[in-house]
């Protein structure tokens, strides 16, 4: 029992894995969001997320991997609003690793925040410990009316009651990325991995990619002078970059 308990502080220590294989990130660009929440219904059909229903809702029992958060600013007529995508940060320094008592939740060889469902045993408190509230616990085995399974991911699990679930970066395909990359002989390239959130967004305010890469997408992107990452000072390392958006006054 000792040997496991020190194989699960090592695996826990930053830096374990030495550099990333890959590290993967998101860049959000606060000035394109328009708030549709078109990524929050992709999200929702690609990763079987359950519709609760208005009853478990108002008891705070929903299940979204990912939010939109509004921000008013001013008063009628003048109030001015701003949207913020809110999904799990990926965060290189977790608070939710080091809470999970069964090790369910650790950092993998992408730099991802991987959960792994049939290790969880439901104690909540890695959404306990997770600042920015994007985990969620199953309270239910949720059910789908007929024809509605049929549209079921059957690249992605169907949870049931007990377990906490939040965002994967829609990790099914970056594996699937990830196979075909190795059957050629090369490393993933720029582009060919893309969540589902960021395949649905209309104003394309979501950038995904490999932040080893100094030349992808993502990574200039979070050079522009707009970034920033949420909750900073607690040092939690998040993998997602905001660009702030831009006001106009005359």
């Amino acid at each position: 029992m000792a040997d496991i308990v020190e194989k699960w502080k090592k695996l826990r220590e930053p830096g374990y894995f030495g550099k990333f294989d890959y590290h993967w990130g998101m860049v959000i660009d606060l000035d394109r969001c328009s708030g549709c929440e078109a990524c929050v219904v992709a999200c929702q059909a690609e990763n079987n997320l359950p519709i609760v229903g208005e009853k478990r809702f108002a008891q705070n029992r929903e299940i979204k991997w990912l939010r939109i958060e509004r921000y008013w600013e001013g008063e009628y007529p003048d109030a001015k609003v701003t949207f913020l995508p809110m999904l799990c940060q990926q965060c290189d320094q977790a608070p939710c690793e080091t809470a999970c008592p069964v090790f369910a939740t650790y950092h993998n060889q992408d730099g991802l925040n991987t959960q792994v469902y049939n290790r969880c045993i439901g104690t909540r408190t890695c959404a306990v410990y997770c600042p920015y509230e994007v985990r969620y616990f199953n309270w239910f085995t949720y059910q789908w009316d007929e024809p509605l399974e049929q549209q079921l991911n059957p690249d992605v699990s169907v949870r049931e009651k007990g377990v906490m679930e939040k965002c994967t970066f829609c990790i099914q395909r970056i594996r699937d990325a990830k196979d075909q990359a190795k059957d050629r002989g090369d490393r993933v390239r720029d582009g060919e991995v893309t969540p589902a959130c960021v395949q649905a967004c209309p104003t394309e305010a979501m950038v995904f990619g490999d932040f080893n890469d100094p030349d992808s997408a993502v990574s200039r992107a979070a050079e522009d002078e707009r970034h920033y990452r949420v909750m900073e000072k607690l040092n939690t390392q998040p993998s997602i970059v905001y660009l702030t958006r831009v006001e106009h006054h005359d």
